[in-house]
């Protein structure tokens, strides 16, 4: 665990709710910080009493929609001025092409299994794509991740680190599988071609 997860785990217990919506925000920004780790510990820390879990799963809700909605917006907001720049690129039409055809699922994945590409696609999704879909999305996703990892923490309160270690493996591992997948998809019809 690195010191600032470490530090915000200990002062979970006395800043509470507040700590768990800043967190969520700035994780939910691309902040690098283990702030799935911390739902887990949220989720132990409810169990023993420390925590409200109502509150606390309203409070990592609320921080990261926050978060994914001003991400959204700022796509909106720059989105167009790049899409004019960029929209005659390949990468540009095929992203954009994807959010179009399975946005919901790339919305509702990247909230709670491949987090780290969450910013991006709230980005593109804030550019094009219509914000109540985003909205509906985005909040079940959310609503997926905090149940999902408070929950684990909940369930096996006295093992909540290594529930921790484990989910950073899957995700990890997710992850790698995920890039390789789309190193394949994006080479294949280069291959194909020559």
């Amino acid at each position: 665990m690195n010191s600032l997860a470490n530090w915000t785990v200990t002062h979970l217990a006395a800043y509470g709710v507040p700590l768990l919506l800043l967190v969520a925000f700035a994780g939910s920004l691309g902040i690098p910080f283990p702030i799935t780790m911390v739902i887990i510990a949220a989720g132990a820390f409810a169990h023993e009493g420390l925590l409200d879990w109502r509150l606390a799963g309203l409070a990592c809700l609320a921080g990261a929609s926050l978060a994914d909605h001003f991400e959204y917006f700022l796509g909106r907001w720059a989105g167009e001025r790049l899409r004019l720049r960029l929209e005659k690129r390949a990468a540009w039409q095929r992203a954009q092409s994807v959010i179009n055809r399975q946005g919901a699922w790339a919305i509702l994945l990247t909230r709670f299994w491949f987090t780290p590409l969450a910013p991006a696609v709230n980005f593109i999704a804030g550019s094009r794509y219509p914000y109540l879909r985003f909205l509906l999305y985005d909040v079940a996703g959310q609503l997926l991740w905090v149940f999902i990892y408070g929950g684990l923490g909940y369930l096996f309160a006295e093992q909540w680190q290594r529930v921790s270690e484990t989910v950073g493996s899957f995700t990890s591992l997710s992850m790698v599988v995920l890039l390789l997948a789309a190193l394949l998809f994006i080479l294949w019809p280069r291959r194909a071609r020559e």
